[in-house]
């Protein structure tokens, strides 16, 4: 009863390889396609060659008369004129030699030609509706695993590329995409602690106890390394603006939180930790929005219909108080009363809808510019008043004027005093803007002239 192999059954018991068969049972030579299995004989395969099997060999509990199966690769699988053989040498010889590399591929294979090589292997391995439907399905299958997770960070992953050393890459750690690893290993020079160490026979009891807790501490350190990129891959922290997308989702109160609560991302995971601040910013609307039906209820609503009226009323009433604001800052900073009279003749042609003449002074032929807001400004909160006040007429942030100040504070001390002229060669703004910041650092005798 002689039966045909089939090519899968066929390719999990051997390779191509010749090398990887067992040899015949009757004259232990390389066997070559197609030759004889017993199907009656196991569990190991007992094969034999045609000449042997011709011969009527028998052995041990074989006898020539058990079934058997005849085992050949000579048969075509996915189309006319393609072997399982040839089948299992175009991938083997795909693998080999890279997709794409079809000269040698056909040269592996030595039955083929380039361009049928590549033809056969485009049509049944890259666009075979079998194949792409089954990839297809295993994707859909991995997005749904992780459809739960929070932002997925791979290496596969498109992350943005910013240039060496520009703002985005420091918010990134050095981050480099094309070798999806950092530019700074955390606890960088961890292997300096090894580079002297050596292990030698004459080592002492002591020594060599001392060497091995140097390596246990360095292994913790990389474990630490381990630890750290787990928790920028769970959490998705590499593309930083997805990142600060999704935090701009929520109030700036729920922002505040999610700045203060980051840090301890580290013990929870990503579905936990998202968790928590969806549960903080439901709760935050919750109170504001029991705050507001509590509002309605002091001031007598009882009807969704009366809250908009309320509503409308109470923004015209807070932009009447906000204008008012506004006017008390502005006359509080400008002394020249033609200055005063401008900015209200503007404000009054803005609340009657039209547009107003910007009327300039006759001494430079420039209107004078609003003094700068500083709230909210980083550094704010390191001036005293006469420092405010100077930033808010000259419109300086806080931070460029601290700069500035301890640049002129360093040179003034390291050449015993500063001229006007060495000061504007050190900051390089607007020259009216350095010549009050040099006279007030000189008034309140941070600085002293040359």
């Amino acid at each position: 009863c002689a039966k045909l192999v089939a090519f899968g059954h066929y390719s999990d018991l051997f390779s191509d390889d010749p090398s990887d068969k067992p040899p015949c049972r009757g004259c232990s030579s390389n066997l070559v396609e197609p030759y004889i299995k017993c199907a009656e004989c196991g569990p190991s395969p007992f094969l034999l060659c045609l000449q042997c099997f011709t011969r009527g060999f028998e052995f041990k509990k074989h006898e020539s008369d058990h079934k058997y199966e005849i085992m050949t690769s000579d048969f075509p699988v996915l189309e006319p004129g393609w072997t399982a053989q040839e089948e299992m040498a175009v991938l083997e010889a795909v693998m080999d030699c890279g997709f794409g590399n079809w000269l040698d591929v056909a040269y592996q294979m030595r039955t083929k030609s380039k361009e049928e090589c590549e033809a056969h292997y485009m049509k049944n391995f890259i666009n075979n509706p079998l194949f792409s439907s089954t990839l297809l399905n295993l994707r859909q299958i991995e997005e749904a695993r992780t459809a739960v997770t929070a932002i997925p960070f791979k290496p596969t992953d498109d992350p943005p590329r910013p240039t060496f050393d520009s703002l985005l890459s420091r918010d990134m750690a050095g981050y480099m995409p094309a070798r999806a690893d950092f530019m700074e290993e955390f606890d960088n020079y961890a292997e300096w602690d090894l580079k002297d160490i050596d292990f030698v026979d004459d080592d002492s009891d002591l020594l060599h106890a001392l060497k091995i807790a140097v390596v246990d501490i360095y292994h913790s350190r990389l474990k630490e390394r381990g630890r750290r990129k787990k928790i920028i891959r769970d959490h998705g922290l590499i593309n930083l603006r997805k990142f600060q997308i999704l935090e701009h989702r929520y109030p700036k109160e729920v922002q505040d939180l999610y700045d203060a609560m980051r840090r301890f991302a580290r013990v929870v995971g990503p579905i936990e930790h998202d968790k928590f601040i969806e549960s903080h910013a439901l709760e935050f609307e919750l109170r504001r929005e029991i705050g507001r039906l509590q509002e309605y209820r002091r001031a007598g609503i009882q009807s969704f219909c009366s809250a908009k009226v309320y509503e409308r009323v109470k923004h015209v009433r807070e932009d009447e108080r906000r204008k008012r604001t506004m006017l008390v800052d502005v006359l509080q900073y400008i002394q020249d009363g033609r200055a005063c009279q401008q900015w209200l003749s503007k404000q009054a042609a803005i609340d009657a809808g039209i547009t107003p003449v910007v009327i300039t002074t006759s001494a430079t032929g420039r209107r004078s510019a609003p003094p700068l807001n500083l709230t909210g400004l980083p550094g704010t909160e390191k001036l005293n008043d006469r420092e405010k006040e100077l930033c808010q007429v000259v419109r300086l942030v806080p931070g460029a004027y601290l700069e500035y100040k301890q640049a002129l504070l360093n040179e003034c001390r390291r050449q015993g005093g500063l001229r006007l002229a060495q000061a504007r060669a050190l900051i390089k703004i607007d020259v009216n803007k350095t010549r009050k910041i040099y006279d007030f650092l000189i008034k309140e005798g941070y600085i002293n002239k040359a």
